[in-house]
């Protein structure tokens, strides 16, 4: 269903305005009921959530979708239940002596109304993680989901309505006019993930409002095969991370730095692992399928222009299918030899595809990340404990996976979040609570304390005092 930007919007967001003014500090036994019927949502509809994505990719991994949507979105919702209480309590904070007896707290506030713009790579996860995490903090939310995914965004919106009352929980579905009037909105807090170009529009619409955002965006994220790592392991774990989704990830290696002299032999054993996980491609329902002609158009155009470039391109297609044009799927595909003014190394894949590039030694692999925008994640594989601090230590991304690759996204005892290009702010865990309430300082003073000394008419005494808390403090 479309909504009119300037009336249903509107509506729906001058709802959740009333109904928060009504109840601006939610209690945690209603908080609760908000997760356990988002949780109920995620159990009761498993099956539909899967068919609903398959069919917007025209062919997306049951499993996968069961891995990285649906589990992630519970094991987030079931934290954030076991941890709400903690979460939400007043934290005393330590009092200077010369303000004593007084007292300093913290009060963590919901923060109002929250906009959550969703992606079309993860519609689900990345719809409802950063709901789960407003609703703990006690906020109302208001989501729109990707025009690119309609299932899911349609079977989304009909879930929601069904599960909670409008000035709870809404789900508001249209095209890139409706996304525009969004971001116009005076959320009390933005939420967007997609790509940085977006991102930076979403940002200054929000800035007309001083509304604060997170945005969680991309980047070419690297991985490096330091010469001390095993190469059986190292790729066999970097094409899961690769290929899952087809690429289509927000932290999925986008290119992979080796040591001179090493890229042929890492291709022929990349090349193997792929087909190990991949033995077809085409009707196999574990390889998803690239989201919409246009992206696989731009993926073909991408290998083009290296190959033509004088890039060796390298397709990993065992039974050599030739796909037929009632499928989006697209082959990976291994590129060697690429020069960093190709495309290729220029913009984020978001695709099957990966460049390999070797490096004389670490401080030129350092410098090449450096010379990038900070990517969303970073992926080292080796075993000297050296190199490894070093490439933690001089590289800045937004988080990192050593010896594997994706997993520090589903840790729910860290953040999760980009820095710079890459992102602005965090969430997962009490991280996402943290950034949808105001941690407002509370100081108490006492019926009797010595602040009256501060108190004009100023004189000699003032100045004692001043110049004994200077020597002290």
């Amino acid at each position: 269903m479309l909504f009119n930007p300037a009336t249903d919007l509107a509506a729906r967001f001058a709802v959740q305005c009333r109904d928060f003014a009504l109840d601006p500090y939610p209690s945690r036994e209603i908080r609760l009921s908000r997760l356990d019927r988002l949780l109920a949502l995620t159990e009761t509809h498993e099956a539909a959530i899967v068919r609903a994505i398959s069919a917007d990719f025209s062919g997306r991994s049951a499993h996968e979708t069961r891995l990285a949507e649906i589990f992630m979105v519970r094991t987030g919702i079931r934290h954030a239940r076991g941890h709400l209480k903690e979460w939400m309590r007043n934290r005393s904070v330590r009092t200077d002596l010369h303000f004593r007896p007084g007292r300093n707290r913290l009060l963590p506030q919901p923060l109002g109304v929250v906009g959550i713009i969703s992606p079309w790579n993860y519609p689900f996860q990345l719809a409802l993680g950063p709901a789960l995490a407003a609703i703990a903090a006690g906020n109302r939310v208001l989501i729109k989901p990707s025009e690119l995914t309609p299932h899911l965004s349609a079977l989304l919106e009909d879930m929601v309505k069904a599960s909670f009352d409008p000035g709870e929980l809404s789900v508001v579905n249209g095209d890139a006019e409706v996304g525009k009037a969004f971001t116009g909105l005076p959320f009390d807090h933005l939420f967007f993930t997609g790509s940085t170009a977006v991102g930076r529009m979403v940002a200054t619409a929000a800035a007309a409002n001083l509304t604060p955002v997170t945005l969680e965006l991309g980047g070419k994220s690297p991985a490096i095969f330091d010469p001390s790592c095993d190469l059986e392991v190292a790729v066999r774990r970097l094409a899961f991370g690769k290929l899952m989704n087809a690429g289509q990830t927000c932290i999925a290696p986008d290119y992979l730095l080796v040591p001179t002299g090493t890229a042929g032999k890492v291709a022929t054993l990349l090349s193997a692992a792929i087909a190990r996980m991949y033995p077809t491609l085409e009707t196999n329902p574990d390889y998803t399928a690239i989201v919409s002609d246009r992206h696989r158009q731009r993926l073909v155009d991408l290998v083009r222009e290296a190959r033509d470039a004088g890039a060796r391109v390298i397709e990993v297609n065992p039974t050599r299918e030739r796909f037929t044009g009632s499928t989006r799927k697209f082959a990976p595909v291994i590129v060697l030899n690429a020069r960093d003014d190709m495309r290729v190394m220029r913009e984020e894949i978001f695709g099957p595809v990966l460049p390999i590039v070797e490096y004389g030694n670490l401080d030129e692999a350092i410098t090449r990340i450096n010379r990038m925008d900070r990517p969303l994640a970073l992926y080292w594989f080796g075993r000297d404990p050296v190199h490894r601090e070093r490439v933690l230590q001089e590289t800045i991304s937004g988080g990192v996976t050593v010896n594997d690759c994706l997993w520090h996204i589903a840790q729910e005892h860290q953040p999760f979040g980009g820095v710079g290009p890459s992102g602005i702010g965090a969430y997962h865990g009490e991280w996402g609570f943290r950034t949808f309430s105001k941690l407002k300082p509370v100081f108490h003073q006492t019926r009797l304390n010595g602040t009256f000394l501060f108190h004009p008419p100023y004189g000699k005494a003032f100045d004692m005092l001043l110049g004994a808390l200077k020597r002290i403090t």
